[in-house]
């Protein structure tokens, strides 16, 4: 008996990131077939895709970006554009938590960004999860895969490409994806503060890290970036991810490390799943070390140390960044160079940050939460705060500044925020630079004890 298919075509405009679906009629098994044997070919650009809920419904994703369609004419069409019933309101709404932004600054917006909602445990710690396509990158693949994502409704927040490092997001970090299957009654989706997840163009049999240079690709940067200040730690807690299917079924899925710890997962860790992608990434890319030491959740872009004595100025440096990274002040940087503008650096200049030794450690104020700065609250703390803006350029007080918190320490600190986004190349947003201290930008300040 001949299968009948509905054929259409997903097209995502890449100026406008808008998707629309051409039918094109029936085709029969024959036709099928063809598609099939094309994509089999050993130079073809088409690949091939199985649909996840449709029984004999697959897709072609093509490297001009467009994605075809074949669905059985006895089957019931399945997709996903409604919103998710828990993602309610504006998306630019939804909680982004204490740290770390929604959104990547430069990443494609695919799809209408409501794919997730809320996290079920937001008091566990924050995770990223790795998974791949198991489809080739490059040419215009990203918005084909993304297409084909949206249209079975699996989306990540987050799809990579690490041959083009283009990146796109189908919704905020601070929501959930669909990426995952449950763990029972368990939503994976949902676990922790966020839950990243990331699709990268590649295949798991031949891990997309190889010849892959991380300071060639400033997107992936972006990315780990935003990873770390929504506080992912830089660990793998179920350990390296495993290099075959065998390897995973063998490390198995432990629970208790899924729902307690936080760091990097692949998906062959998550309890509940069953691909074993991405397979034997490398871990010392992924995420490899923050720039200036292991605590650094901005990914700026000094090192702390150099054999010389000297450090090389890089783009996007500051010279509170540069003597952050050191573990340093911009005081003894500026003293011990000689500056006389301290916001005048040259990208390739050499500064020496031998000798530049901070004065003794002072205790500094920990972050008192979100909640602590709103109308009529009089503290020290926002005192200490307010000098500690002006000392790095972003005080815009004409008196003061004072005790009492005030729109004016408002303005400060998103002035700060917006300083620390572009050296440590956050791409924060506006909603995000919003003056009301995270934990992030808070401990970057360094406030000392008032």
């Amino acid at each position: 008996m001949t299968t009948t298919f509905h054929a259409a075509v997903d097209h995502i405009d890449l100026a406008t990131l808008k998707t629309t679906t051409t039918y094109y009629g029936t085709v029969d098994q024959e036709h099928v077939d063809q598609v099939h044997a094309i994509a089999a070919l050993p130079d073809s650009e088409r690949h091939v895709l199985e649909h996840p809920r449709l029984d004999g419904a697959f897709c072609v994703a093509r490297a001009d970006g467009d994605l075809d369609v074949y669905v059985p004419t006895d089957a019931a069409e399945y997709r996903v554009f409604a919103p998710d019933p828990d993602a309610k309101g504006d998306i630019e709404d939804l909680p982004r938590g204490l740290s770390g932004p929604a959104y990547i600054d430069g990443a494609a917006r695919f799809g209408d960004q409501s794919i997730g909602g809320a996290m079920d445990t937001p008091g566990n710690p924050p995770r990223a999860t790795w998974h791949t396509t198991e489809s080739p990158a490059g040419g215009s693949y990203l918005a084909s895969i993304a297409a084909y994502l949206i249209r079975v409704g699996v989306e990540p927040q987050v799809i990579y490409d690490p041959v083009t490092d283009k990146l796109g997001q189908f919704g905020p970090l601070t929501s959930s994806g669909r990426a995952l299957k449950n763990d029972g009654s368990r939503r994976t989706n949902r676990e922790g503060k966020v839950n990243i997840q990331v699709e990268v163009l590649a295949r798991a049999a031949a891990p997309w890290t190889n010849s892959f240079d991380p300071a060639k690709k400033p997107n992936y940067r972006k990315l780990i970036a935003a990873m770390r200040a929504h506080g992912i730690p830089d660990v793998w807690p179920a350990g390296k991810p495993p290099a075959t299917s065998a390897a995973a079924v063998k490390a198995g899925r432990s629970r208790t490390t899924w729902e307690s710890k936080g760091g990097h997962y692949a998906h062959a860790q998550v309890p509940g799943n069953d691909h074993w992608d991405p397979g034997a990434i490398d871990t010392s890319i992924v995420p490899g070390k923050p720039s200036g030491g292991g605590t650094d959740t901005g990914g700026g872009t000094s090192t702390p140390e150099s054999s010389s004595g000297t450090y090389t100025v890089k783009k996007g440096d500051t010279l509170s960044s540069i003597a952050t990274a050191h573990k340093t002040t911009v005081a003894a940087l500026v003293k011990l160079n000689g500056l006389k503008d301290a916001d005048k650096l040259s990208i390739g200049q050499k500064l020496k940050v031998s000798g530049a030794s901070a004065p003794a450690a002072q205790p500094l104020e920990p972050f008192p939460g979100a909640s602590f700065f709103h109308g009529g609250r009089h503290s020290s703390v926002i005192a200490a705060m307010g000098r500690r803006l002006v000392a790095e350029g972003c005080g815009k007080y004409a008196t003061g500044p004072g005790p009492n918190w005030t729109n004016t320490d408002k303005r400060s600190f998103a002035a700060w925020q917006r300083k620390y986004s572009k050296a440590h190349n956050l791409g924060w947003s506006d909603a995000d630079c919003n003056g009301i201290p995270g934990k992030t930008s808070w401990d970057a300040l360094r406030v000392p004890k008032s």
